[in-house]
């Protein structure tokens, strides 16, 4: 416990930093043997919810609500769902998966061994023209990471596809040390991320944070961000954003 109440997060209305000290458990509603971490959710102004959710050996997860899209990435254990064909699929850590709102495929699926998961879950905002994604899943082990803007020390995997019936996108960022992100962006996409090793230092607006491994960042739109990482290990990110629709169709109200 730190002396004198003291914590690196904080919370503000345009960007947060959730430190693993901070974190309280709450039961989800018809998840067995689990317990959430709601870390990022539209109580703070954001437009998705980001858990973590620790489950216990045969621990169950319930499906998203009705028109919500979940992507879940295994960060320990081995998970079993229920894939296309009834064939099983099965997670191990890096693993991840997308279940389409309203889905055929069945959202429960069971822990294998005790497991924590990031979750990601968003209202889907349909497009004329298209049909909502379908069932998808991969390990991020066997997707190369791209050199961002040319930058070999600084590698981008985009685990989803990056066609217009995706309304988001979710990707690992891995930075070598000293590695940073070549320019302050602003921007009209949402961030929730989770990182996934090493540290650094994270402007938010006009803020600056150490940051390592555990803590979960929300970005909100426009808010200024940057990134460097540093130590003698790579930093690892991962992060959701929101893609593919105009603002307008998405505006609060």
């Amino acid at each position: 416990m730190e002396l004198f109440g003291s914590t690196r997060s904080r919370v503000t209305p345009q960007h947060a930093l959730i430190t693993p000290d901070t974190n309280v458990p709450s039961v989800p509603p018809g998840w067995v043997k689990t317990k959430a971490f709601v870390l990022i959710s539209p109580r703070m102004g954001a437009d998705f919810t980001q858990y973590i959710a620790s489950m216990e050996e045969g621990g169950t997860a319930a499906p998203a609500l009705p028109g919500v899209e979940r992507v879940i990435y295994v960060l320990e254990g081995e998970l079993a769902l229920a894939g296309p064909k009834k064939k099983d699929v099965f997670l191990r850590p890096g693993g991840f998966a997308y279940f389409p709102p309203d889905g055929k495929i069945p959202q429960p699926f069971q822990a294998l061994t005790m497991c924590r998961l990031n979750v990601f879950e968003k209202r889907y905002v349909p497009l004329p023209g298209t049909v909502p994604p379908a069932f998808r899943h991969g390990q991020e082990q066997d997707i190369p990471g791209d050199a961002f803007l040319g930058d070999p020390d600084a590698r981008l995997k985009v685990l989803l596809p990056t066609t217009p019936d995706f309304d988001l996108a979710v990707n690992v960022f891995t930075y070598q040390p000293g590695a940073a992100l070549p320019q302050v962006e602003i921007h009209v996409m949402e961030h929730g991320l989770l990182m996934l090793d090493g540290q650094g230092v994270y402007r938010l607006g006009d803020d600056w944070y150490p940051v390592k491994a555990g803590d979960v960042i929300w970005m909100a739109p426009y808010c200024p961000q940057w990134f460097v990482a540093m130590g003698k290990s790579p930093a690892r990110y991962l992060y959701y954003k929101d893609v593919n629709r105009d603002p307008l169709e998405v505006a609060h109200g």
